[in-house]
């Protein structure tokens, strides 16, 4: 197996407000492998690439139908794939079973809306919410936020996109 066969390509968007606070949404179910964990339910939005996709146009749609949020504009990305694995899933079959975790690209956006623009709620391109509440929080802070399994990750993003932070 390759490893473009072993992990499945996956975008991760960490939108600063104007204060530097990151955006983090709180799950509330599992996805199969991406189990959540109590009060370890927060992540940033996150999801697959479709095939032929540009990345950044993933991010831009992942980032919409998982929040809402359609206005931001562009400030890097993480120099390299990240990589995580998921737990052992037992579960019944998925579509995330035949992956062994995601390979993931991140990028860093600035928010240029409003608060009230921010709905994970609604349901956008037939995709079911993922998330039932969100907050700003401080970059440093996410890695602690999330189940074990992202936290190598997030604390790459962290260090890479500290300085959209400041």
């Amino acid at each position: 197996m390759s490893i473009d066969q072993a992990y499945r390509s996956n975008v991760g968007i960490a939108l600063f407000n104007a204060g530097g606070l990151v955006l983090i949404c709180r799950r509330f179910r599992d996805d199969g492998p991406e189990i959540i964990l109590p009060g370890l339910e927060w992540q940033m939005p996150q999801g697959g690439v479709e095939e032929g996709e540009d990345l950044r146009a993933a991010a831009a749609r992942e980032l919409w139908e998982e929040t809402g949020v359609s206005s931001a504009h562009y400030l890097g990305e993480t120099t390299d794939w990240l990589i995580y694995e998921f737990p052992p899933y037992e579960g019944p079959p998925h579509r995330l079973g035949k992956f062994r975790g995601q390979r993931q690209k991140w990028f860093a956006l600035r928010f240029t809306g409003d608060d009230s623009d921010i709905d994970p709620l609604t349901v956008r391109n037939g995709q079911p919410a993922e998330f039932d509440s969100w907050r700003w929080e401080r970059l440093e802070r996410i890695p602690e936020l999330v189940v074990p399994f992202r936290r190598n990750v997030y604390r790459e993003v962290a260090r890479q996109f500290a300085t959209f932070a400041a």
